[in-house]
């Protein structure tokens, strides 16, 4: 199967490049209206060991989102980017913690947008949050990989309902 990305998997920015996790970080959000599978992906830079947590949040609109998922999704992590480029799968959870440890990691997500539906059937959006490291010098990127129902050359919007 001959597969491109940018035509099936729309890729949002979540963050603005790299942001510091000190004092909280509230991800963009996307409409899941068109969306087959969400995924979000987050590179934490740990200058300063801590175990940062992510917090999938959906809601009613893109401007709405701030209720925790309370389905569990599935996760992936590398605890150490710079030793190993190995996703390991990890227990369903509502929410993933970073592994304590000054070392670059990747988090992965997988939403499914029926589970969202689940939770209220009037979601349709996905966010996410990022409680607060206590550290300047720790830092996160994050990208929505949202897979299209209907996969075409110029995906529509997710920023917006």
């Amino acid at each position: 199967m001959n597969v491109g990305l940018p035509e099936h998997y729309k890729i949002v920015a979540a963050t603005a490049g790299s942001v510091t996790t000190n004092g909280g970080v509230t991800f963009d959000t996307v409409s899941l209206k068109n969306v087959h599978k969400a995924y979000i992906v987050a590179m934490f830079l740990q200058a300063v060991s801590h175990a940062t947590t992510i917090q999938p949040v959906v809601g009613t609109g893109v401007a709405s989102c701030a209720t925790s998922i309370t389905f569990s999704a599935k996760w992936w992590k590398n605890a150490d980017i710079s030793a190993s480029d190995t996703l390991v799968a990890q227990t369903a959870a509502t929410s993933m913690a970073c592994t304590a440890g000054a070392t670059n990691q990747l988090l992965v997500v997988e939403i499914d947008p029926a589970l969202v539906t689940t939770q209220s059937n009037t979601y349709t959006a996905l966010g996410a949050t990022i409680a607060t490291s206590s550290q300047g010098s720790d830092y996160v990127t994050a990208w929505y990989l949202l897979e299209e129902r209907y996969p075409q050359a110029t995906p529509p919007a997710a920023i917006t309902d």
